[in-house]
């Protein structure tokens, strides 16, 4: 096949690395500008209302639901071990730790990454970042860079909702459907939960794939084409190229935190 010409391999690997050598430049610049950010904080604030609030509905109740299915599901785990009383524990370990900000960050790649590529790539079709050019104005700090520094700063409190609600959903399954002693359920998560370790690891978690997600959107916009259909694969790309990240990002971030 043509594909395997030596030229053709050379021509997409050169153009492979100059996307990923953009890409770094872009990332670079995005983390230069956070003091420049933070000082126009309302054009922050503006971004964290329409990339946070307009997800909120979303995680929430997803939380509550996943909470309700790990409650039933641990509680017929444990039970056969004669440890029911952990089930707040292993409800409140597994989303804190690992499901809160994972699911979180796959939630937010489709609604709000998708909304922010949309939005960038329809920007450059409609030729207003050429616009702002011209008017010696910077697109990546006047456009790019409060998206980015949102999308950070809205990602741990997002997986924290999802977390709350879905220790919420265990609680009313465990306690108010199956029986669960509510003592037991709230002491084990006060006992057995680590504020630094656990919480703490969640934390970190949520800001890392809050970064990535954040930031593919924008690079799958600002380096879309300035056509319907262009704009249309971007949009579709975020979701595949930042899901596949945060799960690859997670088990390594896992990896590392448990060797510690």
């Amino acid at each position: 096949m043509s594909w395997y010409r030596p030229s053709d391999i050379g021509l997409r690997t050169r153009t492979w690395l100059a996307q990923i050598g953009q890409g770094a430049r872009l990332f670079v610049r995005l983390l230069a500008l956070v003091v420049p950010t933070l000082r126009r904080f309302s054009l922050v604030r503006d971004q964290m209302h329409f990339l946070g609030n307009y997800s909120l509905a979303i995680i929430a109740v997803s939380g509550l639901f996943v909470g309700f299915v790990f409650g039933l599901q641990g509680y017929y785990t444990l039970q056969r071990y004669g440890s029911a009383e952990a089930l707040g524990l292993l409800v409140t370990l597994t989303l804190v730790r690992e499901l809160g900000p994972v699911v979180t960050a796959l939630l937010f790649a489709g609604r709000a990454g998708t909304s922010l590529t949309a939005e960038i790539g329809l920007m450059k079709a409609g030729e207003q970042i050429s616009v702002l050019e011209m008017m010696a104005v910077d697109p990546v700090q006047r456009i790019l860079a409060p998206r980015f520094w949102a999308g950070v700063i809205v990602m741990p409190m997002l997986a924290a909702v999802f977390s709350a609600m879905g220790i919420i959903g265990g609680w009313v399954v465990g306690v108010l459907l199956i029986g669960v002693d509510a003592g037991s359920f709230w002491s084990q998560i006060q006992g057995g939960v680590d504020v630094w370790r656990d919480v703490g690891n969640g934390l970190i978690k949520s800001l890392v794939f809050g970064t990535t997600v954040t930031f593919i959107a924008l690079l799958q916009g600002y380096e879309a084409q300035a056509t319907p259909e262009g704009v249309s694969k971007a949009t579709t790309r975020t979701v595949v190229v930042a899901s596949l990240s945060v799960l690859g990002l997670d088990f390594i971030l896992t990896a590392m935190m448990f060797s510690l």
